[in-house]
């Protein structure tokens, strides 16, 4: 058992582990303490949920408002399909309910295999002893679950954990609490979000340092302290059909003066279902000239799509790392643009 976070523990820890943060409104006292008389805590454990609902902003204030029959805040933080996480409440929150004690016992001992015991009583109140993240997700099965978003959860999922010297089985999905409940439920087409492969990533996040996940195929002297990357553009942005053209992310290049990268783009758009996007990195000489790498396809999803555009690589000092997109529409002959209204770059470079 372990005294809840401070507000200010937990931006800390949540920012260490890599977690873009948006706290919302009064989330630092917004609380259901005062008006059931309980109290927060002492606290267990972690509990994934997701929202059955679509759009950030909506469910956001959902989340933070609560429901007519149902009273905010229903959790603590919300990850958005872009990765951001929004801050809600640091206090007790209606979002576990009850649930099992056998679950609980499990949790706390961290002894179970695979997966903890199959809840069949509902005679513990969950939303004292656990930190709840709603994600947003319709559901049914048929909502994709971008890898951002997922990477997003686990790094706040890690960031608690580390901080309180738990393992990756104090994370258990809403699910896994009561056989009253169906969330995180995975969906074709995205990350994984079951619990087991869940708990893999948390493990795998654990295992490193805050920040040191990122993988390097590069081979810069060991001593040497990598830079970070991390810039946010939500300047909307147009790309007309078959137009490759630089993107800008608060600025054209990525990075400058560096000598090895892992860097990662992810944009969040709206464009026909089923177009194709490509994107490829590319080194910028001062001569104008260039070297392409890889293109990297993905596919837009009804609505608004999020997709992701990794790549690892060795640089010359004189040259800039930069990144293109092109989109081609699903139909032949569409003349639709795709709008971006998000990008963002994040990752790690090795000063020349």
């Amino acid at each position: 058992m372990a005294t809840p976070l401070s507000a200010t523990q937990m931006k800390t820890v949540l920012k260490r582990e890599g977690c873009e943060v948006i706290e919302y409104r009064s989330w630092e006292t917004h609380e259901r303490d005062a008006a059931t008389g309980l109290h927060f805590g002492p606290v267990n454990g972690v509990m994934i949920h997701h929202t059955v609902t679509s759009g950030t902003d909506g469910s956001v204030s959902l989340c933070y408002n609560g429901r007519s029959d149902l009273p905010g805040p229903l959790c603590h933080a919300v990850a958005a399909k872009d990765g951001r996480i929004f801050l809600v409440s640091n206090g007790r929150s209606n979002h576990a309910g009850s649930g099992d004690d056998d679950v609980l016992r499990a949790v706390i001992a961290e002894s179970y295999g695979s997966t903890p015991p199959a809840p069949n009583e509902q005679n513990t109140d969950g939303n004292d002893r656990f930190y709840g993240i709603e994600c947003v997700n319709l559901g049914n099965g048929r909502d994709p679950w971008p890898e951002v978003q997922v990477d997003a959860m686990a790094r706040w999922a890690a960031a608690i954990c580390r901080a309180h010297g738990w393992s990756e089985k104090s994370v258990i999905g809403h699910k896994e609490w009561t056989n009253q409940k169906i969330d995180p439920r995975p969906s074709p087409g995205g990350a994984d979000v079951s619990m087991p492969a869940f708990r893999a990533r948390v493990k795998k996040l654990l295992a490193a340092k805050p920040g040191d996940d990122v993988p390097i195929v590069t081979n810069p002297q060991e001593d040497d302290v990598p830079q970070t990357v991390g810039r946010t553009d939500d300047g909307q942005k147009t790309r007309a059909p078959g137009d490759w053209k630089a993107l800008s992310i608060d600025g054209v290049d990525i990075v400058k003066g560096a000598q090895a990268y892992s860097v990662t783009v992810h944009l969040a758009l709206k464009a026909p279902a089923g177009s194709t996007l490509q994107g490829r990195f590319y080194h910028h000489r001062p001569d104008g000239s260039r070297w392409k790498g890889s293109i990297i396809e993905r596919l837009t999803t009804a609505g608004s799509s999020f997709v992701d555009f990794h790549h690892d690589g060795d640089i010359k000092s004189a040259e800039s790392l930069r990144f293109e997109l092109a989109y081609f529409p699903a139909k032949s002959g569409d003349t639709a643009e795709a709008v971006i209204t998000r990008s963002r770059v994040r990752g790690l470079y090795w000063k020349a």
